[in-house]
């Protein structure tokens, strides 16, 4: 009996999906609900599991990409058990020599160190057993090594150092010499060129940011925020807070609080354009960009503005591991009123982030740097990081996205407003 695996329906937009790999191949026995495929949508990754025991019959082919209800493969009900590999020690048996050629080897060696002992009575340039055994396997003329045993007899040593660098021919007469030819050019090296398909997902993303870039009048405004107090601030409770809420005491916590406080004031920074409207949220749900496997993910944290700095960082930490694994759901990934990307992990200092489409804005942190600016009229070193707003144009004003970023640097650059909602 055969039963048919097909494309599971994955969320109302999705009409395809790309077969990424096969985790099960084919002739493979495989258990009920086991994964046995990944399937990729221009959103997420999905895990294709067996609805029944049996012996796996691929259909599809890793790279295809299939519309909602294609038959992915078959199983069939019943099947023998996967064929055993060789044991390692079968293996290494095989690599062993045979008794045979132990005892030849040895007759060899023999024959080599009594010749050595009595005087060779070989010619000048003639091999022992031994060694000319080993110039034999190895393909190496005679005639080219230079033997160092009694009376110029090439010896096992010659040979087997005849391997690695063989010796240079006697030599003759020399010749006259050939006229000067032009140097060859040099090797440019290996020129190969590799080509991939691209993903569901790269796909998507590029689609969507050049639709962005062409549909959005997009402007980025700038400012820097002083790191110290959040780090003397962290250094100061950092192991009070993971011993009491089992995460580390991030700076994506303080961005995402600084973030929900500002919009607060600033609601148009969070609202977003559909068809001739704008809508504004009462809510704050915040994506974090995080970098997975098969590329950019953006995964939502919901009702950012009502979580404490624990919540926040327990929500991101539970957001990357799934992200890292490709186990995102779609809910995870949909919606979402504001972006924080952090381009500083990688050591970006400054860059213009591109907005997450429908929202209206997203903010860029960057790498930490100590340089001198001015405090109270003094020259001194603090930690300092460019933050970034890239921002829609048609619905944030100018006076909007340069306050809302001021207000995220006062926020963050006194972190007890944070804690105090002040």
């Amino acid at each position: 009996m055969s039963l048919e695996i097909k494309v599971p329906p994955v969320g109302e937009s999705i009409t395809e999906v790309t077969l990424s790999s096969w985790i099960k191949k084919d002739g493979d026995v495989v258990q009920m609900d086991e994964v046995i495929a990944e399937l990729e949508s221009d959103k997420a990754t999905f895990e294709l599991t067996a609805t029944e025991a049996g012996t796996l019959k691929t259909i599809a082919q890793e790279g295809d990409v299939l519309p909602i209800g294609a038959v992915v493969c078959t199983i069939e009900a019943g099947g023998a058990a996967p064929a055993k590999a060789a044991t390692p020690a079968a293996a290494d048996k095989t690599a062993e020599p045979t008794k045979e050629e132990a005892q030849e080897e040895e007759k060899l060696a023999v024959a080599d160190e009594t010749a050595t002992a009595k005087g060779s009575t070989y010619a000048s340039g003639t091999p022992s057993p031994a060694a000319a055994k080993i110039l034999a396997e190895k393909g190496v003329d005679p005639a080219s090594v230079n033997g160092n045993g009694v009376g110029g007899r090439i010896t096992k040593a010659d040979a087997l150092n005849a391997q690695n660098a063989p010796a240079a021919p006697a030599s003759k007469p020399a010749a006259a010499p050939a006229p000067a030819t032009p140097a060859p050019a040099p090797n440019p090296g290996d020129r190969t060129e590799k080509r991939e398909k691209m993903s569901s997902l790269r796909k998507t993303v590029a689609k969507r940011l050049v639709t962005v870039k062409n549909e959005t009048a997009m402007l980025t405004t700038f400012n820097e925020v002083d790191m110290q107090p959040i780090m003397e601030l962290r250094a100061k409770y950092k192991e009070k807070f993971k011993e009491k809420h089992g995460v580390g005491l991030g700076f994506m916590s303080f961005f995402t609080k600084a973030v929900t406080e500002a919009l607060k004031e600033w609601p148009a920074v969070g609202a977003r354009i559909e068809g001739e409207e704008v809508v504004y949220s009462n809510y704050a749900d915040i994506s974090i960009a995080v970098s997975a496997p098969k590329g950019l993910v953006v995964p939502v944290i919901r009702n950012a503005e009502s979580l404490s700095l624990a919540g926040i960082e327990k929500a991101v930490a539970a957001l990357a591991v799934k992200a890292r694994d490709n186990k995102l759901s779609l809910e995870e990934m949909t919606g979402g009123t504001f972006t924080i990307t952090n381009g500083g992990v990688f050591g970006s200092m400054m860059s213009t982030p591109i907005i997450n489409s429908p929202q209206s804005a997203i903010l860029g942190m960057h790498n930490i740097i100590e340089r001198p600016v001015a405090v109270n009229g003094q020259v001194v070193i603090r930690p300092m990081m460019y933050v970034a707003l890239s921002y829609d144009h048609r619905i944030i004003d100018g006076r909007e996205s340069v306050s809302f970023l001021v207000r995220v640097k006062q926020l963050l650059e006194d972190p007890t407003r944070l804690l105090l909602g002040v």
